[in-house]
């Protein structure tokens, strides 16, 4: 057995309280002789939401000796919200106990720096592994594994029930529904992505005429009730009239004939896009990541893949998929495609020479023209979100998950987190707010003048009259609540902790197995250190005069199974993405560690 490094655990303790324990209280000490794993994940997160699924089969198969608790620590102010926690973690069917730290106690007493982080815990109560990012499931399980096995030899392992209690079920026709499209009759299909199905409605916007899918979580083509989803979201007409499905967490592109009721598979595998996979190719055969949303524009699919980042195309005639904008990297970058950031882009809009682009994360309405290039209309990155009216340079929205384009010529933008229905005019420069005292709004769609808003957190569609004068609002204006960070002026040492898990080796085969890219908001923070590499560690100069910023820090690491006699060893690939907001002080640290898997020995 490997010797561990023991870090007693600190205490869970969280202003909202516990969730999905039938109202009980949580202690680390209640857990003693079980294997505890902390997740520490906001719902805004798709990396998060990414993790969420990898560790269903793991918390199923050692439900008598692991426990796991999502630690909910918010990025925007509506994550901070129960109720809003108490619905994500409905919406993503969470099963096991979530402690709501609101006020992110526990997140500093573990000294998370990242969403999503993985902490586990062993039965005597120390910290014996931290992962961030994805791709961590193998390695956890193995680590469980382990520990069994040791703390069953010491009498320190305690089998027991799994204290997860689920909630009431509540009986409605939608429960979070995702997007909207208006069938040619004046009907709406809508994605019930919670349910892991499609429901069709009568133009009344609330009469059932039917569903496609059996409502389990699911990968099946096949007629109305054969066919199986998982979370699916975006709608869009195709030219040939079948409805193209973006089935999220199937990572998948379906198509649905209305005529037959018969769900065929567009793109995708089935499997999550990876780095190093194929960023182009046959359809059925491309990898894909979370798509959230589609739209035809420019005789192409567009999908926004929400988990790596980018926008993609189909392209029905050749039957092919490819990257048409995005690198992978998280944040907000104008220009060619090819040279372009997003951050969780989650609704488009085709407007004729524009394709708007809704991009959650940077609380940002972008568009892509018929160029291919992409700008910003509104939004000024990942950690400025609020609700202020006005110019476009200065208005602020929060996590839009949807844009509609308006026959003016503007686009109205479902701004979830805001509760509220806003537009932009390109012609004025002017952002105004349309609605408010929505719930969660994901999408809306243009009826006879009128907008038909999905109200997600509210299970239901709302019809609403567009006004001949917008609402303006003031402004309320917020940004990212984590702690900055205190580092020294000149040299920072930056130290990516990755520790190849056991059994495991850094896969060296087709070169460097690791990757690091670093850069900064703003660019003049960083004198020496920024851009692309192979090495984890990297001395980072900080520029003089400028005193606070946010260093954002992109690993990769590929790891693959230890044994000469397997000629074709499992692979696994490592990879996060940190914001680490900094201010610059006399007493700040000159080493800034990250872990992406292991433990800090220096820390």
């Amino acid at each position: 057995m490997t010797a561990r490094a023991r870090v007693r655990a600190p205490e869970l303790i969280g202003k909202g309280g516990w969730l999905n324990t039938g109202d009980r209280q949580y202690t680390l000490a209640d857990l003693r002789g079980r294997i505890v794993i902390l997740d520490f994940w906001t719902f805004c997160c798709v990396n998060c939401l990414h993790v969420l699924d990898e560790l269903r089969e793991l918390e199923e198969k050692h439900r008598d000796t692991v426990v796991i608790i999502g630690v909910h620590s918010p990025k925007f102010v509506h994550e901070a919200e129960h109720q809003a926690v108490v619905d994500a973690v409905e919406r993503y069917e969470v099963h096991h106990p979530v402690l709501d730290d609101s006020e992110l106690a526990t997140w500093k007493q573990y000294a998370v720096r990242a969403w999503p982080t993985l902490v586990v815990v062993d039965p005597e109560g120390y910290v014996v592994a931290q992962h961030a990012g994805e791709g961590h499931a193998h390695a956890i399980e193995k680590l469980v594994e382990e520990l069994e096995t040791e703390h069953a030899a010491k009498g320190t392992l305690r089998r027991g029930d799994d204290p997860y209690v689920a909630p009431e079920p509540v009986a409605t026709h939608l429960r979070f529904p995702g997007k909207a499209l208006v069938l040619p009759d004046g009907g709406f299909l809508v994605s019930d992505s919670t349910r892991h199905r499609l429901v069709e409605l009568e133009a009344d916007g609330e009469t059932v005429r039917g569903h496609f899918g059996t409502g389990e979580r699911g990968f099946a083509d096949g007629g109305r009730e054969e066919a199986r989803f998982s979370e699916p979201q975006g709608l869009a007409v195709l030219p040939d009239g079948r409805i193209a499905v973006a089935d999220t967490v199937n990572h998948a592109i379906r198509a649905l004939d209305l005529t037959t009721g018969v769900t065929t598979t567009l793109a995708g595998t089935g499997r999550q896009w990876w780095q190093g996979s194929a960023t182009d190719g046959p359809a059925t055969e491309v990898d894909l990541s979370s798509p959230w949303d589609i739209a035809w524009f420019d005789d192409r699919l567009w999908i926004a893949m929400a988990g790596v980042h980018q926008l993609w195309t189909y392209d029905p005639g050749t039957g092919t998929v490819g990257v048409a904008a995005g690198t992978t990297n998280e944040g907000l970058v104008d220009g060619p495609g090819d040279e372009a950031w997003f951050a969780q882009p989650s609704g488009l809009a085709s407007a004729g020479d524009r394709l708007w682009v809704a991009d959650s994360e940077n609380s940002a309405l972008r568009y892509v023209d018929l160029e291919g290039a992409v700008h910003t209309a509104v939004g000024t990155g990942l950690f400025d979100f609020g609700h202020r009216d006005g110019p476009a340079g200065q208005a602020l929205l929060q996590h839009p998950l949807g844009v509609t384009a308006l026959p003016d010529g503007s686009a109205a933008v479902s701004d979830t987190y805001n509760h509220a229905l806003r537009r932009y005019d390109p012609r004025s420069g002017e952002v105004t707010t349309l609605a408010t005292d929505l719930r969660e709004p994901s999408d809306a769609v243009l009826v006879d003048g009128d907008l038909v808003v999905v109200e997600s957190a509210r299970h239901r569609l709302t019809r609403l009259r567009l006004p001949e004068e917008a609402v303006r609002v003031a402004g309320r204006a917020h940004r990212t609540q984590r702690a900055a960070t205190e580092v020294a002026a000149g040299t920072l040492r930056l130290d990516v902790v990755f520790q190849a898990p056991a059994g495991q080796k850094l896969d060296t085969r087709y070169g460097p197995s690791t990757r690091l890219l670093v850069s900064s908001t703003p660019p003049e923070l960083l004198a020496e250190g920024s851009g692309p590499g192979t090495d984890l560690s990297r001395d980072l100069v900080l520029a003089d005069g400028v005193t606070e910023g946010v260093l954002h820090v992109s690993a990769m690491a590929a790891s693959c199974d230890d044994d000469p006699a397997n000629e074709y060893p499992a692979c696994h690939v490592h990879q996060q993405d940190w914001g680490v907001p900094v201010n610059v002080t006399a007493t700040g640290a000159s080493r800034l560690p990250l872990v992406l898997a292991g433990m800090d020995e220096q820390g």
